[in-house]
């Protein structure tokens, strides 16, 4: 039995097809597969694959063999990673994090900070809702992480900046017409909040509003702000979020700067028990980049 027998097989039970595999997977000939799984089945000793109405699926040995199939070749793939890492040179690991759409605004200047150690590091780069960059960062999965100062998390962090909430709206609502639209013009108007896993970003908009003498009921909580959009497009909502998603929006919603907005910290927080040389190297240079 060799590694191309379970490879054949598990194409041919995911497309359903020994043609479609054979053709846009495997790229060999119908016949010659049929002839790999003849031989994987003799070796195995009971039928893996039967024709039905639905094409060719997997029998009850199939279904069985199959997962252990599976298995093998993820262990085989990584034996072959951990070969070739083995023969390279260590590299020391830089883990960063990202509140999700702020990579594309910081991500370049972080990399900026690091270029000195490029050649001898492994940067990854995630991103992620404020509260889950905590989290990891605490567990020491994430070196840094571009986030919300978030309570309850034994770190430190630095305010890098400061981004003012704004208004979002469909392309063609009546207050694009305004330069500058307040919180009470979005009283009778369906209401997109933030869902309550950006802690920090719900608490400043609900005391915003509060402050505002605004009492509205959200119509939908969301915490992706790609469905906030979403759901602002199609509902013909109104939302409020932080300025630096204005660089993702599609052509069907669009923005108004809020008069006397709340001010959000923008921060960069990190473990005191991290003793990383890279973490501190990063953080001076982010320091003299930052004042």
């Amino acid at each position: 039995m060799e590694l191309r027998h379970l490879r054949y097989l598990i194409a041919v039970a995911e497309t359903g097809s020994l043609t479609e595999a054979a053709e846009k997977r495997l790229h060999t000939s119908q016949p010659s597969l049929s002839r790999q799984i003849r031989d994987l089945e003799d070796q195995v000793g009971v039928a893996l694959l039967t024709r039905s109405a639905r094409g060719v699926v997997l029998t009850e040995a199939g279904k069985a063999f199959i997962d252990h199939a599976r298995l093998a070749l993820l262990q085989v793939d990584a034996a072959v990673e951990a070969a070739r890492r083995a023969a390279q040179p260590t590299k020391r690991r830089f883990a960063l994090g990202f509140l999700t759409g702020l990579e594309m605004k910081w991500l370049p200047r972080a990399m900026q900070l690091l270029h000195q150690d490029l050649a001898t590091i492994d940067v990854t780069v995630s991103s992620d809702y404020s509260p889950d960059l905590a989290d990891a960062v605490a567990r020491g999965r994430l070196d840094v992480a571009f986030m919300r100062a978030e309570p309850g998390h034994d770190l430190e962090y630095r305010v890098i900046g400061q981004e003012a909430l704004v208004m979002l709206m469909p392309s063609d609502h009546r207050l694009t017409k305004r330069k500058v639209v307040e919180p009470k013009d979005m009283v009778g108007e369906p209401y997109v909040a933030m869902g309550n896993k950006a802690r920090v970003l719900r608490a400043v908009i609900d005391d915003y509003l509060a402050r505002s003498g605004v009492d509205i009921e959200p119509a939908q909580d969301v915490d992706n702000p790609a469905m906030v959009m979403s759901l602002v497009a199609s509902t013909r909502g109104l939302a409020l979020i932080p300025a630096y998603i204005q660089d993702l929006m599609p052509w069907s919603v669009t923005s108004r700067p809020l008069k006397n907005p709340p001010m959000l910290d923008l921060v960069v927080g990190y473990s005191r028990s991290n003793t990383s040389p890279i973490l501190e190297e990063f953080l001076s240079r982010l320091n003299s980049a930052t004042s």
